[in-house]
C-alpha cells in the first residue's frame, strides 16, 4: 500500500489511527464525509486590538463559535499591551482556538495571526470588504453584504485615535458604527461578527 503524506484543511474525514508520537498523530484516511457544522461560505477575518486580562481569550473563544476564518490581534494607538506580553499570549490563543474549534465541531481551525499594526492593516493595496467599526462618526452598516471575503476592525478599549479614523478614511475602508452605541471592546467584537454572519445570510 502506497501512503502519501498531505495536508488536510477544513473537512471532515473519517480515519484509523496509524501512529502515535510525542508531538503529532498519523492517520490514515479512509473517506470524507459531510462536517457536522458546515462552514460559513463568508471568509470572514476579525481584527480586534488587543486588551488586558482574559478578555481577548473570549473574543477568540467567540470568533470561532461564530466562524471566524481569521483573527488579527491588533496593535492600536491606544492598545495598552506591550509588545514582549503578546508574544506571550499569541500560542495561549492559538490553543484556545484549538479548543474552541473541538468543542463547537468546526472543520477549520481559525488563524490566529502575530500581531499586526493598524497603519500595516490599513496599508494594503486593497482594502476594499474592510470595515472598521467606531462608536462615532461613522455610517450606517449595510442592510446586506454579498461580498464572500470580509475584514472587520475592531477597536480598543480607549476607542480609535483620530489620526487612526483620518487614516482609514484615506485608504478607503468603511467606517461603521452600531446606531451610535458604546459598546466593550470584547462585547463588540462578538457582536459585530455575529451581526456581519447575519447579514451574509448564514446566521438568519
Amino acid at each position: 500500500m502506497t501512503t502519501e503524506r498531505f495536508w488536510v484543511v477544513g473537512g471532515e474525514y473519517s480515519c484509523t489511527v496509524a501512529e502515535i508520537k510525542k508531538n503529532e498523530t498519523e492517520l490514515l484516511l479512509i473517506c470524507k464525509q459531510e462536517p457536522s457544522s458546515p462552514e460559513s461560505q463568508l471568509e470572514l477575518t476579525l481584527a480586534a486590538a488587543m486588551i488586558k486580562g482574559e478578555k481577548f481569550d473570549l473574543v477568540v473563544q467567540k470568533a470561532v463559535e461564530l466562524g471566524v476564518r481569521k483573527l488579527i490581534p491588533l496593535r492600536t494607538k491606544r492598545t495598552d499591551i506591550k509588545s514582549k506580553d503578546s508574544a506571550k499570549r499569541i500560542e495561549r490563543w492559538r490553543k484556545i482556538a484549538m479548543e474552541a474549534s473541538k468543542q463547537c465541531g468546526r472543520a477549520y481551525l481559525m488563524t490566529v495571526t502575530d500581531p499586526l499594526d493598524f497603519e500595516m492593516l490599513i496599508s494594503s493595496d486593497d482594502v476594499s470588504g474592510t470595515f472598521i467599526f467606531t462608536e462615532r462618526e461613522g455610517d450606517k452598516m449595510p442592510d446586506s453584504l454579498t461580498d464572500s471575503k470580509i475584514t472587520m476592525v475592531v477597536g480598543p478599549e480607549g476607542g480609535w485615535d483620530e489620526v487612526e479614523l483620518a487614516a482609514a478614511r484615506s485608504a478607503g475602508a468603511a467606517l461603521i458604527t452600531l446606531g451610535g452605541r458604546t459598546l466593550r471592546a470584547e462585547t463588540a467584537a462578538i457582536s459585530i461578527a455575529a451581526i456581519v454572519q447575519n447579514k451574509f445570510g448564514d446566521m438568519n
